[in-house]
């Protein structure tokens, strides 16, 4: 499966569209996402279930920021309308499968309680 260019256009659409997102924050100029591309690619390739995206920091400045992304390449994964990870730098092979064979894992009631959790104690 090819990877989905996001935008602030479609970004809502797609991750509210799909319960399991990864998404690629990066730049052409960017060495290390030149680096972590292919590794992204080839595990689009193996994972046709899941949603595979990128975002073009310097095409949309504003969704950049919006997720305060400081640091590229940053890969986020949203389950369910819900982040559930997030890191910059290029990971190996190994690392994002391992990464996304956790995503797969995690039970998303209990992650949803959790945030809850955390929110009612904020208050």
């Amino acid at each position: 499966m090819s990877t989905v260019e996001l935008t602030k256009e479609n970004f809502d659409q797609v991750v509210s569209d799909n319960d399991f997102v990864l998404i690629d924050f990066w730049a052409s100029w960017c060495g290390p996402c030149r680096q972590f591309a292919p590794v992204y690619d080839a595990a689009s390739e193996r994972h046709g279930d899941l949603v595979f995206a990128k975002v073009d920091t310097e095409a949309q400045q504003e969704l950049a920021a919006a997720f305060e992304i400081r640091s590229i390449p940053t890969l986020m994964i949203v389950r369910e309308n819900v982040a559930v990870f997030a890191q910059p730098g290029a990971l190996p092979e190994v690392a994002l499968e391992d990464i996304i064979g956790q995503a797969r894992k995690l039970d998303m009631d209990e992650v949803r309680k959790s945030i809850e959790d955390q929110q009612k104690e904020q208050k």
